[in-house]
């Protein structure tokens, strides 16, 4: 029994309530899972302001002309409805772990016997002047509206090119959509005519090109450097963005980078909900969890995906943050969920600490890439690899269509 649950048990005349906050990757996963392992015993709610769910890893072709919205989102209340999951499509506003209910924007209360966090981050452009698409001057594909803003900002840059600026700011930790939109963006240049007059300058807290928040995978420091070097782009590594004017991005150290066109991934932090909730969140917002996945103050709460606190597998010199990819969260909220089943129905428990968890990572380039794959995301790595070459670019299609019907459908199929 996990120490503070010995009565925490519902009443058995009763289903068990199953609150899950938020509905992308983590979210999605852990509300289905719950559900194939408690079946009709659990009452589950899921709590999303979004109506829609986004295949976040294919917005960075959005501005490209590759996918439009319909191609990569679908409706959330017809797929939960068919599994008899409730979809209350507003947001939630706090979370009292001591009363166990969730507060919405709607001015209702949603008790749970088990909740599951998976709100995602809230995008902190604010740390930087001048960043962002909202009142600032560069682009961002961290959601479907920002993607398509940054199509219609990459239209205008098509009628006057000029220098590129893409990367990720300091105390981001989306690292592969970054380095995506960039060989993306290099792809479409050549496809235009325009690759040889247009300078592309990539941008990144990473204390070295391939670094991706992890440490490197493999040779990933020589494999992208490589690449950079045949496409011509130069890298900025251990870069600290002080501000961004309209067609100019100040760097720490006194460089500024002109650009006509510029997408940076802002710093993370954590959403209103979960900061205002007391006892919830460590200083930046995320939430600390056991290897349970599981609260240590509040053990009837568990937490998955980008919300989750994830301490850097070493420091480094400017802010970088840990990914936490679209695999790894659903392997959390797998993991929370089978917890969540032990919890109210017996059973084994499941413990993975975080260093334990593994990656796949497919980085598209329009039509090369690279494939990632590790058994160990911080820990001490016994197994990894790394392909590259076109068949990156044909798996990502392949893995997002396939995802996109099972989901849809209410499958969990990968």
């Amino acid at each position: 029994m996990t120490p503070g649950l010995e009565h925490a048990h519902p009443s058995s005349n009763r289903r068990h309530r199953v609150v899950v906050v938020g509905s992308s990757f983590a979210g999605l996963t852990a509300a289905l899972e719950v559900h194939r392992r408690l079946g009709d015993a659990a009452e589950i709610t899921v709590i999303d302001p979004r109506d829609r769910f986004t295949f976040i890893p294919s917005l960075i072709w959005v501005p490209f002309g590759g996918r439009q919205a319909d191609d990569i989102q679908f409706e959330l209340a017809p797929m939960y409805g068919k599994k008899g999951i409730r979809f209350v499509n507003t947001a939630a506003t706090q979370i009292d772990g001591t009363g166990r209910v969730v507060h919405t924007a709607d001015g209702q209360e949603h008790p749970y016997d088990r909740l599951v966090i998976a709100t995602g981050p809230r995008l902190a452009f604010e740390r930087i002047p001048g960043l962002g698409p909202h009142g600032g001057h560069t682009q961002s594909v961290c959601t479907m509206e920002h993607a398509v803003a940054a199509k219609v900002a990459w239209e205008r840059f098509l009628e006057r090119p000029g220098p590129i600026v893409v990367g990720t700011a300091q105390g981001g930790s989306c690292f592969g959509a970054s380095y995506e939109f960039l060989l993306n963006a290099q792809h479409a240049l050549r496809k235009a005519g325009i690759a040889d007059k247009v300078p592309v300058t990539f941008v990144s807290s990473e204390p070295f090109l391939g670094h991706f928040g992890l440490g490197g995978v493999g040779d990933s420091e020589q494999r992208v450097q490589g690449m950079f070097d045949k496409l011509g782009i130069r890298g900025i590594a251990n870069a600290s963005i002080d501000a961004v004017e309209d067609g100019a991005m100040h760097l720490a150290g006194g460089e500024t980078l002109e650009f006509a066109y510029s997408m940076i991934v802002p710093p993370f932090a954590g959403v209103a909900a979960v900061m205002e909730s007391e006892g919830l969140a460590n200083p930046a917002g995320f939430i600390p969890i056991t290897d349970e996945y599981r609260h240590a103050a509040f053990p009837e709460i568990f937490a998955a995906g980008v919300d989750v606190a994830i301490a850097p597998k070493t420091a480094t010199l400017v802010p970088t943050g840990v990914p936490k990819t679209g695999y790894m969260s659903e392997h959390m909220a797998k993991i929370a969920a089978e917890n969540i089943a032990a919890d109210l129905q017996g059973g084994e428990h499941h413990r993975v600490p975080l260093d334990d968890l593994g990656a796949v990572c497919i980085l598209d380039g329009g039509d090369t890439g690279m494939i990632i794959k590790t058994d160990k995301v911080l820990g001490d790595a016994e197994h990894t690899h790394i392909m590259s070459g076109p068949q990156a670019h044909w798996a990502k299609i392949a893995f997002e269509k396939v995802f996109i019907s099972a989901r849809k459908h209410g499958r969990l199929v990968l």
